[in-house]
């Protein structure tokens, strides 16, 4: 059940603040984030891993699954707990009541973002390379390596290997941001007609989230652990990289106050970062220069998509010190004025329904704390509750078919 709020006090911008006492424990993390030894590469096709039995991990029924193609509306998760992504059923009208997973298929391992095209195939930034799925047919098509060194194949926070991922306006080229554990990272740029890597840019570190802007001459890499955003020129490969830090870069890596996930305005181009439900950061790439505005969720903040009419929706994972609120979603309009849905747990991204009418939040989640499903919001009804769908394992990227 999720939990009811009184109304919210004054909005805070503080300068320094308690919760910087929390500042230490990522790099206490960093320590441990990569436990995993080697794994090789699933083969192709469609299956369910046997980590897909994991305590907790929503299994899907194979009775349910449709005998022919994929129907439109149907939602794919990639799953970070397991070596798959999973196909769901979001239950009657979209609502998530009825709902539950149809199909998992074999991707690589510990499966980041995902992306899918108008052609129907979806491209899968994993540890070990890009899948490209066809969601129609539910079948692994390829996996295509990195050309970037980025150390084992592991699993866990701070694997190396696909991050964030993106797909060209034209469809003829996809986007995706590689870690490399411990030195920055870079954006591949992969063929979708060759499905061939035919070029690299460097980038900043933990490219946690790949952009492109609305006439595909720029691609964004959200530079998680270097406090900033990295444009790539998408013919030439030219970089240059842009602060993006409304609290200072003070803790370095061991800081929680780092960008995420970032949205591109179509009607200017700018990108939209939000921070710990307290400031967005509007970054207009052609300058480098940055507004921040206002919010009012006061907790740590990750997904963030951007509705047809132009609503914002973000993802609060919840607090990190003991002033932040709970997990939500915050639903912004153009015009700023923002509802903040409470949260049953941690959440990570979030996807809404072609008609703007649906939100859909994946509760994997990059730390501890995730659990194995959707929470659905109606985001015209404002009175109803949120509905949880059981989903996948560790389901942290999402798209709707």
């Amino acid at each position: 059940m999720t939990r009811e709020r009184g109304p919210r006090a004054a909005l805070r911008l503080p300068g320094p603040r308690a919760r910087r006492l929390a500042l230490g424990l990522v790099a206490a993390a960093l320590l441990a984030g990569c436990s995993a030894g080697p794994t090789e590469a699933a083969p192709d096709g469609q299956g369910t891993p046997g980590a897909s039995a994991a305590t907790g991990a929503a299994t899907p029924d194979p009775s349910r699954a449709p005998t022919g193609r994929t129907p439109d509306g149907t939602i794919l998760v990639a799953d970070f707990g397991s070596d798959t992504v999973t196909f769901v059923d979001p239950g009657r009208d979209g609502s998530g009541k009825g709902g539950a997973p149809i199909a998992s298929v074999r991707v690589g391992t510990a499966p980041y973002g995902l992306v899918v095209g108008e052609d129907g195939r979806a491209w899968v930034a994993t540890a070990e390379g890009v899948a490209v799925v066809d969601t129609r047919e539910r079948t692994r098509l390829a996996l295509i390596p990195y050309g970037t060194e980025s150390g084992p194949v592991t699993t866990g926070e701070y694997r190396g290997g696909g991050m964030g991922i993106a797909l060209a306006p034209d469809g003829k080229h996809v986007y995706v941001g590689v870690n490399v554990p411990g030195g920055d990272g870079a954006v591949e740029i992969i063929d979708t007609a060759t499905r061939e890597v035919t070029g690299t840019a460097p980038v900043g570190m933990r490219p946690f989230d790949v952009d492109v802007s609305p006439d595909g001459r720029e691609v964004y890499a959200t530079d998680h652990d270097s406090f900033d955003v990295t444009a790539v020129d998408a013919d030439s490969l030219e970089t240059r990289r842009m602060e993006v830090a409304p609290y200072g870069t003070e803790g370095g890596l061991g800081s929680w106050l780092k960008p995420h996930y970032a949205v591109v305005r179509p009607e200017d181009g700018k990108l939209l970062l939000p921070f710990e439900g307290e400031r967005l950061a509007v970054l207009d790439p052609r300058t480098g220069e940055v507004a921040i505005e206002p919010m009012t969720a006061n907790t740590h903040q990750h997904g963030a998509a951007l509705a047809p009419d132009g609503t914002l929706l973000v993802v609060g994972t919840g607090p990190i010190g003991s002033d932040d609120e709970d997990p939500s979603l915050t639903v912004r309009s153009p015009d700023g004025e923002e509802r903040v849905v409470p949260l049953d747990g941690p959440h990570e991204d979030v996807a809404v329904s072609k008609d703007g009418r649906t939100a859909y939040v994946t509760g994997g989640f990059t730390r501890d704390g995730y659990w194995n499903g959707i929470t659905v919001v109606d985001l015209d009804d404002e009175e109803s509750e949120p509905v949880r769908l059981k989903a996948g394992n560790r389901p942290l990227g999402i798209a709707i078919l």
